[in-house]
């Protein structure tokens, strides 16, 4: 058999592997190039050069990127944007729904833009009383349509964008995708709001993802905080005064607890330790306790606060909320809390422990099932939870990305970002170092730990990537690329180079709603490339198609990940997908096929 049969054969072995789905992607990608060393296609270095090559390590980059802007509630602010604007109109909720994740895919990837506005369109479906289906199709296919804005929007962008460096001497520029991506996005809303209503279910899910955009409201009203939590000021002759702030140390006042210290007047409490004048305490206690607190270190009662400023005050950029359920055989079983203590690692406080609902007394043991409030820093919560002691009922992580925006770092975040997209534009570094430069300056400044980085980046995506470009390696080695390039160019015949784009679209399209759309191009892209110089015309356009056509998973749920995260939601049928991606599909073929060469000329 000779060397491009076997390159076939591999490849149908891929595709097959991919659409049986029984084995995990990894391995049919890091099987695919052995089997290229194996059988004598490639040498050992170039099966295994894919996993250090710069694509492969911006792609890994953009994952915590995408993580640094969740964590510091970037993304989840225009989640808040999106309430703000829409209303309780569904032509403007589509529309600034579609916008945002646009942008957003644009920055973060597909995958972080869904999961990030996905909770935060359900609760604005039942707001305005309308199925989530109707709106959740139209959020990822919107989402596929903005990958085409920037360079960052997809791993494909980055494939066509090295391959076209490879062959031509340029890549494509940061901004230049959205010569193609403006027109995908506004079709996309054209169609969503011409055509969803008839076109999307109205049924009802019983999985939807929980909203936590009012999350430390409902603890505050459940664990009744509001008419426990008193506002103090330090007077002037308060022996507190120029002394240390442990010197408000509550641990040994029991039924008492301290909320938080802010300073009243100039500075801030992050610029000194010591208490002064006009400082706020905010302590949590019967109003008995907390009035002899008060006339003992000389503190003065503030008027009364409402919940939500009790929920602001406990909740916000620097102190986060827990509910924690005391699991099963829980070490922590027959210990004795009360509300005010500090909890053995001496970074969490115990607001409200309640049994069925009931607060329990200081007195009274733990038991199985008994719910337990717990406040300290966002750091603290996510370090102390031991699942071996408790049952955390909402993440800490989860809520902030939900129900804080532009939380900590945000600023600096914002910064990053734009020096990434600055060096991306201007060409000043290869994307590769642009890319680490940004994931280094978010461990720098800590926004991302070294864990958090490793937990964010996608291996499934990077080991495809970097498994599969062998795979391209050997097509054009081998001179398959070659072999299919003159069969297309036989069937599409050397007139018109239009039918050349629509040949790859459908074949990149119909690859691409049974495998990944990154293995597809990686398939594809060799072919493009060697049948475009066949022809004698640009690998521009013909690249740039075929990155269309990659963005174009409509026709079915297991297309990409972002489509089977909605199916459960949303309700959907797996006729629903290729009712709604119909219409996408043929706008993708216009753009791809008669737009794509306008702008860049055979």
């Amino acid at each position: 058999m000779s060397d491009i049969w076997i390159v076939f054969a591999i490849i149908a072995a891929v595709i097959v592997l991919f659409v049986w789905d029984r084995l995990p992607v990894i391995i049919v990608c890091i099987g695919c190039a052995l089997a290229l060393w194996a059988t004598g296609i490639l040498t050992i270095g170039q099966s295994l050069a894919g996993f250090g090559d710069p694509a492969t390590i911006f792609v890994a980059s953009l994952f915590v990127v995408s993580a640094g802007m969740e964590r510091s509630g970037v993304t989840a602010w225009v989640g808040q944007m999106l309430i703000d604007k829409s209303g309780n109109s569904r032509v403007r909720l589509i529309v600034f729904m579609t916008l945002s994740v646009a942008v957003l895919s644009a920055l973060i990837s597909v995958n972080g833009a869904v999961a990030a506005l996905l909770p935060v369109v359900v609760v604005l479906a039942v707001r305005l009383g309308r199925a989530p289906g109707r709106l959740l199709m139209p959020l990822v296919f919107g989402a596929h349509s903005g990958s085409m804005l920037l360079l960052t929007g997809t791993p494909v962008n980055v494939l066509i964008s090295e391959a076209l460096a490879d062959f031509e001497g340029r890549s494509f520029g940061y901004f230049e995708f959205a010569l193609v991506g403006i027109p995908l996005v506004l079709g996309g809303v054209l169609i969503s709001v011409l055509l969803g209503e008839s076109l999307l279910p109205a049924r009802s899910s019983k999985t939807l993802p929980t909203d936590l955009s009012r999350h430390a409201s409902t603890l505050v009203e459940q664990y009744r905080l509001s008419s426990e939590v008193q506002t103090l000021r330090i007077r002037e002759d308060s022996p507190l005064v120029g002394t240390s702030r442990r010197a408000l140390d509550l641990s040994d006042r029991e039924g008492l607890a301290l909320v938080s210290v802010t300073p009243g007047g100039e500075g801030t409490s992050g610029q000194r330790a010591q208490l002064n004048a006009g400082d706020i305490v905010v302590v949590r206690g019967e109003s008995a306790a907390v009035g002899e607190f008060a006339q003992e270190l000389g503190l003065v009662m503030v008027d009364a606060v409402s919940a939500d400023e009790t929920t602001n005050t406990l909740f916000n950029r620097n102190s986060a909320l827990a509910e924690v359920v005391i699991k099963p055989r829980s070490p922590l079983i027959g210990e004795r809390f009360f509300p005010g203590m500090v909890t053995p690692s001496g970074d969490l406080i115990v607001l409200a422990i309640q049994r069925q609902g009931k607060d329990l007394t200081s007195g009274d043991q733990l038991a199985s099932g008994d719910t337990l409030l717990l406040q300290g820093t966002w750091e603290a919560m996510e370090t102390r939870l031991e699942p071996a002691e408790v049952l955390v009922v909402d993440s800490p992580e989860l809520v902030r990305r939900q129900a804080l925006p532009m939380g900590p770092g945000a600023q600096t975040t914002l910064l990053i970002l734009a020096g990434m997209v600055i060096l991306l534009a201007t060409g000043l570094v290869p994307p590769a170092v642009a890319g680490l430069l940004a994931a280094g300056a978010f461990v720098l400044t800590g926004i991302l730990s070294v864990d958090q980085v490793y937990r964010s980046i996608s291996w499934t995506t990077v080991i495809l990537v970097g498994a599969m470009m062998p795979l391209s390696v050997a097509i054009q080695q081998t001179g398959a690329a070659q072999l299919l390039a003159e069969k297309l160019v036989a069937v599409v015949g050397q007139s018109e180079p239009r039918m050349l784009l629509a040949g790859l679209f459908v074949l990149t399209a119909i690859l691409g709603q049974v495998i990944s759309n990154t293995a597809t191009a990686l398939i594809i892209i060799p072919i493009a490339v060697v049948t475009a110089k066949q022809m004698g015309i640009s690998p521009e356009p013909v690249l740039m198609s075929v990155g269309v056509a990659a963005a174009a998973s409509f026709l079915t749920p297991v297309a990409t990940p972002t489509n089977l995260m909605v199916m459960e939601p949303g309700s959907y049928k797996f006729t629903d997908y290729w009712k709604f991606g119909l219409p996408f599909m043929l706008w993708f073929f216009v753009v791809a096929v008669f737009w794509v060469p306008v702008i860049w000329s055979f």
